[in-house]
């Protein structure tokens, strides 16, 4: 996984194994090691290396895109959590990673935003009307 990562991201990124080098401060062959497998960056180059790439030191050490529908690591605080399907009465379950990590439970009331060029977009009712509170006071 991490050799790959490290690969995907280098070329994503139009870097060569030198300019990668240089910002880490080790030798190309060291980082051609590491995209071959034969050796692994300790720890402080790891985050160096997430930091380069603008990913999460856990993506680039465990990210499968196997399990992500084939997509590369995705930039840091980003996600695809999967498909959803549309019910026939417009319902939609929501991916339990995600329900984990925005702490969505039963019963949470959600607001639909919708913006014809980018999309739409769910988010706690809760945190919308806090917000929402804070503007009108601005006023």
């Amino acid at each position: 996984m991490f050799k790959d990562n490290l690969v995907q991201l280098r070329k994503f990124s139009q870097m060569t194994q030198e300019d990668v080098a240089e910002k880490l401060g080790v030798t190309r062959q060291s980082v051609a090691k590491w995209e071959a497998g034969d050796s692994i960056p300790d720890l402080d180059k790891c985050k160096q290396l997430a930091d380069i790439f603008g990913v999460s030191l856990d993506d680039l050490a465990n990210y499968e895109p196997d399990d992500n529908m084939g997509f590369a690591v995705p930039p840091k605080g980003k996600h695809l959590f999967g498909l959803v399907t549309v019910g026939d009465k417009g319902q939609i379950v929501i991916p339990v990673k995600a329900r984990k990590l925005f702490d969505i439970s039963a019963g949470d009331q959600l607001v639909v935003l919708g913006d014809e060029g980018q999309g739409i977009a769910l988010v706690k009712a809760e945190s919308f009307l806090s917000l929402a509170g804070m503007i009108a006071k601005l006023k």
